[in-house]
């Protein structure tokens, strides 16, 4: 979700506003445009124009009079042609001049004989395992011959004149993430092997340049060589990141050095996130690209969140007892191990699987007494090097789970489920709960019509709704209770301290660029563990029902503060603040505090459905 970040005021005067429980926000008393700021720049097909004015006149945009709520708010949409796009917002007297620049997805293509600049790939240094395929793509003129020289080997890539397009994560938030098929003139690319050392490289021959004295040393294959041809002129030009065919007997060996590396399925943040690696964990390199690394196992990081062992040889385990110990609120399943090896983490309603990767099981005794949380507990060797530990779970909830390694022994605590009250006045007495209004400080997120931010009502509704739960009997923890700045990380680590119950991240919604602001509305949920469904399903269905809302749908999404496993962790979108009239909603001090106490209702009355 795009949050409108800044507050654009642009000829006109606004009352300053204090985020105090239960305040409105500021009444505007001329025309105020707050977003797009001008001169914005957007690669969206359109934009919405998102501000208020005094009702007693009509507002119109490039001469034509627009939409408004009954406050006067609006956010009208409008298409944009490519390059400099001008709008004019009149108000009675007031005019005022937005300009927006939208720009070309489409590469550039470069004039006469030459490559696009930036266009020659790999653009980083690789790593690749013989025998793996090694892509290579460049952007020049149509009708040209475009081949890349890499040891000794000529490789031609071919023009690829469509390609499909793929929307990005952000379209399903607007409902328009279908493929596209996309034109792209001057696209060409093609693909090879390099075989193992012996096939390849034997003995003292050397191959571009680089001697290769036996099949325990990494090749150097140097930068590719880019070939064009054109009306019968050729140039040449070396590509920008250098390829080396790793020796399968002589990897590096690298240990994650942060408290939770951060595995992905491929070398970027583009990729998807896989169960994060403890502190500790060891992995042969198999690969790289940039400064991401490759482990053994499948997975991605970046190198930042490790150092290289020296002389260290492949990391590989054997794992044979497994212990047990239940303290007060969870319960350690104890996996001693040789080395600290890559695991991953599955959940589904009554399962908790854990794979240990480089792992061969001669596991022949586990203790597990009559537990609060787990049944019974199977192994398998699914596969060489993969021994997987499946935990058959008493009820379908799960409370949360830490994954540590203390040296070599890899400790797993299930969180055991909370105790509620008995008492009708207080049915969440020993109950704890993390409540989290997001943003704040330099970070005020969206910001409604009026220059009204997210982060304050964020806060006015978080500290209402904690008001709510205490009077119920619950111990609230927040991650803030001023306008000050949290960092994303710091709120995380706040949910893995405290151990919560439930923690919920109280945020408002607005839309990227191309979204339809003027009537997109309603409540929207985020979870991304499946031990939050429930609780996000829920809440969502208890809230649009009991307050009569619209609903935005619910949403798996790898968000920061969906993302801690402690405790089920939900994020909740409680209103689009970009929508004109659902704007007026949401700043309303009486609707503010019957929206806190339908958020208590609905806590109350999901850990009713949990027991």
């Amino acid at each position: 979700m795009k949050k409108l970040l800044g507050l654009v005021i642009l000829g006109c005067i606004v009352t300053s506003s204090v985020a105090l429980a239960g305040m409105a926000a500021p009444r505007i008393s001329s025309l105020l445009v707050v977003y797009p700021p001008t001169n914005h720049q957007t690669s969206a097909e359109k934009i919405f124009l998102i501000g208020t004015a005094p009702p007693d006149a009509q507002v119109l945009i490039n001469g034509k009079p627009i939409n408004r709520s009954q406050a006067g708010h609006f956010s009208p949409s409008f298409p944009l042609q490519l390059g400099e796009n001008l709008f004019t917002v009149r108000h009675r007297h007031q005019e005022l001049e937005i300009k927006v620049t939208r720009l070309s997805t489409q590469p550039e293509l470069p004039q006469g004989l030459a490559f696009a600049k930036g266009s020659l790939s790999p653009a980083a240094d690789i790593t690749r395992l013989p025998g793996e395929l090694i892509c290579f793509s460049a952007i020049a003129p149509p009708k040209a011959s475009v081949s890349v020289n890499l040891a000794n080997q000529n490789i031609v890539l071919a023009h690829q004149p469509q390609q499909v397009s793929l929307p990005s994560n952000s379209a399903a938030l607007t409902g328009n993430n279908q493929p596209t098929a996309q034109s792209i003139p001057g696209k060409y690319e093609g693909c090879t092997t390099l075989q193992p050392p012996g096939s390849l490289i034997y003995g003292n021959n050397i191959i571009s340049g680089a001697v290769v004295p036996d099949a325990s040393q990494n090749l150097d294959l140097g930068k590719p060589e880019f070939r064009l041809t054109l009306n019968g002129e050729t140039i040449t030009q070396p590509g920008t990141g250098k390829i080396q065919i790793l020796s399968p007997a002589n990897l590096q060996v690298a240990e994650v050095v942060v408290d939770a590396g951060v595995a992905r399925t491929g070398p970027s943040t583009d990729y998807s996130r896989l169960t994060p690696l403890p502190q500790g964990t060891q992995a042969s390199i198999t690969g790289s690209e940039g400064e991401w690394l490759r482990l053994d196992y499948g997975g991605w990081i970046n190198s930042k969140e490790t150092r290289i062992l020296p002389g260290a040889i492949p990391p590989r385990t054997t794992i044979r007892s497994v212990g047990y110990r239940r303290n007060p609120s969870a319960t350690e399943i104890v996996f001693p191990l040789q080395v600290p090896v890559p695991v991953s983490v599955q959940q589904s309603d009554d399962k908790f699987t854990l794979t240990l990767y480089n792992t061969t099981a001669q596991t022949d005794t586990i203790r597990l007494d009559d537990d609060p949380v787990i049944s019974r507990l199977d192994w398998q060797q699914v596969a060489p090097g993969q021994a997987q530990y499946t935990f058959n779970l008493k009820k379908a909830q799960q409370w949360g789970y830490k994954l540590k390694y203390d040296n070599t022994t890899l400790v797993l605590a299930l969180h055991h489920p909370p105790t509620m009250g008995r008492e009708r006045r207080n049915p969440l007495s020993g109950i704890k709960i993390l409540l989290d209004p997001g943003h704040g400080g330099k970070e005020s997120g969206a910001t409604g019509p009026t220059g009204y931010t997210e982060k304050e009502v964020n806060l006015v509704v978080s500290k209402l709704l904690r008001d709510e739960l205490v009077k119920l009997g619950a111990t609230v923890v927040m991650t803030r209770d001023t306008d000050m700045e949290v960092s994303l990380g710091d709120r995380m680590a706040m949910i893995h301290r405290e151990a919560p119950a439930i923690a919920l991240s109280i945020h408002y919604n607005a839309l990227p660029d191309s979204g339809d602001a003027e009537n997109t509305k309603g409540i929207g949920t985020f979870w991304y563990h499946p031990q939050a469904h429930s609780l996000a399903v829920f809440m969502h269905n208890y809230l649009v029902k009991k307050l009569d809302r619209p609903s935005y749908g619910v949403f798996w999404n790898n968000l920061a503060l969906t993302r801690p496993h402690a405790a089920p962790s939900v994020l909740l979108e409680l209103g689009f603040m970009i929508n004109p009239e659902e704007f007026e909603w949401i700043e309303n001090p009486q609707e503010q505090q019957k929206l806190a106490k339908a958020l208590a209702d609905g806590v109350v009355e999901w850990f009713k459905t949990r027991e």
